[in-house]
């Protein structure tokens, strides 16, 4: 009977998971499932993980002990109870969450969630354990259920202003710490009408700002209206188009594909957001040839320096490794170099975690983890001071925020200015949804506070 059956779905790691854990929960509310928040009341419970970083794939197996016990009280009720793995760990390691979690009733790839619904009745109605971590030949975008504007949003939250919308997946890149190629397999991109109709069903739900993702989004080719690949730039051109829709971002992108048409982009499309998330990764020649990232130093910075020429106030971001096997003292100092001398609104830094089966995890000269902390430390140090120096730089003028949420405190709100940043002012719950001038009065270390000025 429809909504008769809860599934809870808790998600790990990237917005391209985000994303991926919306449609499944979706996909599953066609077949009568209702999501709940509450893994004890829930029929099936879906991990969907991340494998980028060890952590983020050991807290899935710490997670899956806290389900054991769910699913023995379920069962001494009578009820049932079928947990699944789905997302990049999955396909990454399928035969050992079976073998390791005998939790577990079904393992499911990120290219294969659209047949969750069915591999879950199989699972139950066959009383079996499954693994579906092929690659289909079938595009799962064409099969799971349009974006319905009366689709509720999940327990606990109200309807988001804000969207993602994954555009392309997979990676041809081959960087040789990353599990991306090996869990999301080659770079694919959706057709161009395929993407306007579904960002049309997102501005038809109330959305204003959709957020285009894919693991190398820049380097999107996907069929266009007159059968030739588009590229990103003209993606962006037509969704902005759509009445209702007032902001765009992108991300994640890759040096090597910033292309001149899109760069222009942040000159030209005024829906297109001053805010870019371009990785680096490396300051060290050296290192970004071992880690196969095919641009160096030097065109990197060319890069930004053409990207600020195109749009002056952009708000710049980037993903940084530290302690990649072989790294120099030097050659980290030459990381702390770039980023002194490009200067980020906002960073993600981690230290190297190698992860099995990528070539980087084979090399012998691997740094100390007590030598990776002090050097991450001392990096995000550095990057701290950047993003407060950004942010205070922001005081006294006057933002477009687009306001999402109700704030921690009575009688606040919080959106987002053009640059990413959390902004919090005083106003009504009715506002949310809506863009309002912003005086920022106040700078804190990650977010903004202003008053709502008068449009």
């Amino acid at each position: 009977m429809p909504g008769t059956k809860k599934v809870f779905v808790k998600t790990f790691g990237c917005q391209m998971n985000v994303y991926d854990s919306e449609r499944i929960t979706e996909s599953l509310m066609s077949y009568g499932y209702t999501p709940t928040e509450q893994p004890d009341e829930a029929e099936v419970i879906i991990l969907n993980t991340c494998h980028i970083r060890e952590k983020a794939a050991e807290k899935v197996y710490s997670e899956l002990g806290r389900y054991r016990q769910i699913k023995d009280e379920r069962r001494d009720q009578g009820l049932l109870t079928t947990v699944t793995v789905a997302g990049c760990v999955a396909q990454a390691e399928g035969a050992e969450i079976m073998a390791r979690s005998p939790v577990v009733d079904l393992v499911i790839g990120p290219q294969s969630y659209h047949r969750l619904a069915e591999m879950v009745f199989r699972a139950q109605s066959e009383s079996r354990r499954l693994v579906d971590t092929n690659f289909p030949e079938v595009d799962k975008f064409q099969t799971l259920p349009k974006r319905s504007p009366e689709a509720p949003p999940l327990p606990g939250q109200i309807r988001s202003a804000s969207a993602f919308l994954t555009v392309q997946e997979g990676c041809d890149k081959f960087c040789t710490f990353c599990v991306v190629p090996y869990t999301r397999g080659m770079e694919y991109s959706r057709p161009v009408d395929q993407l306007v109709a579904e960002a049309q069903e997102l501005v038809d739900r109330g959305v204003r700002e959709i957020t285009l993702l894919g693991q190398n989004v820049n380097a999107y080719h996907g069929e266009g209206s007159d059968g030739k690949p588009w590229s990103l730039a003209r993606l962006i051109d037509a969704i902005a188009e759509l009445p209702g829709l007032d902001r765009v971002r992108y991300t994640t992108s890759h040096p090597k594909d910033m292309s001149d048409d899109l760069i222009a982009a942040h000159r030209n499309q005024p829906k297109l957001m001053p805010y870019l998330h371009l990785p680096f990764q490396a300051g060290s020649d050296r290192i970004l040839g071992a880690m196969n990232r095919k641009h160096t130093v030097d065109e990197y910075r060319r890069l930004i320096d053409k990207i600020r020429a195109a749009r002056s106030d952009i708000a710049l971001s980037t993903d940084i490794i530290v302690g990649f096997p072989g790294e120099t003292a030097a050659e980290f100092a030459e990381t702390l170099k770039l980023v002194e001398d490009i200067g980020f609104a906002q960073a993600f830094s981690f230290k190297y975690s190698a992860r099995p089966g990528t070539p980087a995890a084979k090399i012998v000269d691997q740094i100390p983890e007590e030598e990776k902390a002090q050097r991450l430390a001392l990096l995000q140090n550095l990057l701290s001071t950047q993003t407060s120096r950004f942010n205070e730089g922001c005081v006294g003028r006057v933002i477009p925020v687009l306001f999402e949420r109700p704030g921690r405190n009575d009688g606040q709100i919080v959106g987002r200015s053009p640059y990413l940043q959390p902004v919090h002012a005083s106003g009504m719950l009715d506002q949310l949804g809506q863009i309002f001038p912003v005086e920022i009065s106040h700078a804190g270390p990650n977010s903004l506070l202003g008053v709502i000025r008068a449009a």
